[in-house]
């Protein structure tokens, strides 16, 4: 039976069941976002014979535009076609994106480097499809108000992170030692089981996710049959399908990003087109979020500013974070011994699965920490948590900084003292990141919320933009380097980064009694 929004959110316990099903198939998509994510530099570098600069700037074009997407998929999610139809045309596209990079070059007759940015051109509109909609959908789950809400998106960004350790981990591994085809390959077949996951427990989610332009048609004759449904979280229990005289709205969607594919491919391969997209897409979406906050009361706008202020906060935060899938990939391909705490491991693997394993460890400690605190009144506001990130973001850079203590003449370093960076980093992402995607919720009226998801992952989009291009700076003028050199280069570079972190994380804690007014009754 199809529960209703009311049963729903009356569940009993910490966590509604809905809350599984969309912790299992964001699990499997993040199994194949994370191992291609991890893949990317590296085989850039190794297949394509790329520079370290330029790979790092195509990295960073890659993921931005992955992230861009998010705001576009938000928003066609909220306006059109709804979350459910959204996730599951998104999970369409990544799995034909993974097939063009398994097979493009030896089955289709593709060159090595055009299977590769075409395959990925697919996977960017597919992630901006899914990515932004199912985490608006674990919002819906809670009511207004729900002290419970910020437990839940700690759990469900535990499921997030048990996908990128295996996928991190995995595909790498696969694809330094076996086969990068065959990596690719094995990404696409998990996105399916994501995508199978989902549409066997739709069901369960009651009226959450539906098309916004969709009708009331009546089980029987005493329903009104021409009520229309003004927004997915306040539909009855009612068949629900969109009239005739709107489906071509919904066609129009998906024709419309089968067709900008090939300007996503020119746009990827040559990042100077990068650079211009990112110049206008940001105005363009501050237009959007200020036409659309207008349309509401002065007590919602001011929490909408906060919103946007958190949005604006991410960008640095995640341009320094996601050094991880371009500088630190290749540092940890050339510059870490092998030997974790006498353990012999691939640098990569740990590199890409590392930051994921701690999340899973201390999610759930997390997760009950904001409740324990929550219940005595002691736990701190969202703006601390932010610069609570920033700190402990900065803290471990400084670690990676510390690589350089170690190193012996090859220029190799501890993985073991990479590996403590990534455990302190990993309790910033903790004190930030799922609480961003809550407050996301929580500060927006309901229409807005898929597009202001959409928002803070374009926040993540500039972020992974600037990340490549500071990646790129480590290796300026580095071509003629000793791997001494390259290190002493990249670790100093790391310093910088922590010192940008610290400045911001004091800085937030100041002015977070102004936020706070903006928030208002928002915790």
């Amino acid at each position: 039976m199809t529960p209703t929004i009311e049963q729903i959110h009356n569940f009993k316990g910490k966590y509604p069941k809905q809350l599984w099903y969309l912790f299992l198939s964001e699990m499997w998509e993040r199994f194949c976002f994370y191992g291609m994510r991890g893949m990317l530099t590296l085989f850039m570098v190794d297949q394509l014979m790329m520079a370290d600069g330029l790979a790092n700037l195509r990295y960073g074009a890659t993921q931005a535009f992955i992230y861009a997407f998010t705001f576009v998929g938000g928003l066609f999610a909220d306006k059109i076609i709804g979350f459910r139809k959204s996730l599951f045309w998104g999970g369409i596209l990544m799995i034909v994106g993974s097939i063009i990079l398994s097979m493009g070059h030896l089955y289709m007759g593709m060159s090595n480097e055009f299977a590769f940015f075409f395959g990925l051109s697919f996977t960017v509109i597919g992630t901006g499809f899914f990515k932004p909609n199912i985490s608006t959908m674990v919002g819906l789950l809670y009511k207004e108000g729900d002290e419970r809400r910020d437990a839940g998106f700690t759990l469900f960004y535990s499921g997030i992170n048990i996908g990128a350790l295996l996928g991190g981990a995995i595909c790498v591994w696969v694809g330094k030692h076996y086969s990068w085809h065959l990596a690719f390959g094995f990404a696409g077949i998990v996105m399916t089981i994501s995508l199978l996951t989902f549409l066997f427990t739709e069901k369960t989610l009651g009226p959450i996710g539906l098309s916004p332009l969709a009708t009331k048609e009546p089980h029987d004759k005493t329903l009104d049959i021409d009520g229309v449904a003004t927004a997915p979280v306040e539909q009855d229990l009612v068949d629900i399908k969109t009239p005739k005289d709107k489906k071509w709205m919904e066609y129009a969607t998906y024709i419309g990003s089968i067709a900008v594919i090939p300007l996503i491919y020119i746009m990827i391969k040559n990042t100077k087109y990068t650079d211009l997209f990112m110049y206008i897409v940001g105005p363009v979406a501050l237009g959007l979020f200020i036409w659309e906050m207008l349309k509401y009361s002065k007590a919602e706008q001011k929490k909408l500013i906060a919103a946007m202020i958190f949005i604006v906060l991410s960008v640095l935060f995640w341009a320094i974070y996601e050094q991880a899938g371009g500088s630190l990939s290749l540092f940890a391909a050339r510059n870490l011994h092998s030997d974790l705490l006498g353990v012999q491991m691939d640098p990569n693997s740990v590199n890409n699965g590392a930051n994921s394993l701690f999340v899973i460890t201390f999610a759930i400690l997390f997760s009950f920490m904001w409740i324990w605190l929550a219940k005595r009144k002691m736990e701190p506001n969202t703006v601390v948590k932010f610069g609570l990130g920033f700190l402990f973001l900065g803290a471990g850079f400084l670690v990676f900084y510390s690589l350089r203590n170690f190193a012996d003449e090859a220029g190799l370093s501890s993985l073991n003292v990479f590996v403590l960076a990534y455990l302190v980093i990993t309790l910033g992402e903790l004190s930030l990141s799922p609480i961003g995607l809550s407050i996301m919720t929580k500060l927006s009226p309901k229409p807005m919320q898929g597009t202001m998801m959409g928002l803070w992952f374009l926040a993540s989009a500039y972020g992974q933009y600037v990340a490549g291009l500071f990646g790129a700076s480590l290796s300026e003028g580095n071509e003629n380097f000793t791997n001494y050199d390259n290190m002493m280069a990249y670790t100093a570079g790391y310093r910088q980064f922590a010192i940008y972190a610290l400045v911001a994380g004091v800085l937030i804690i100041l002015v977070s009694p102004w936020i706070k007014k903006l928030m208002q009754e928002v915790k």
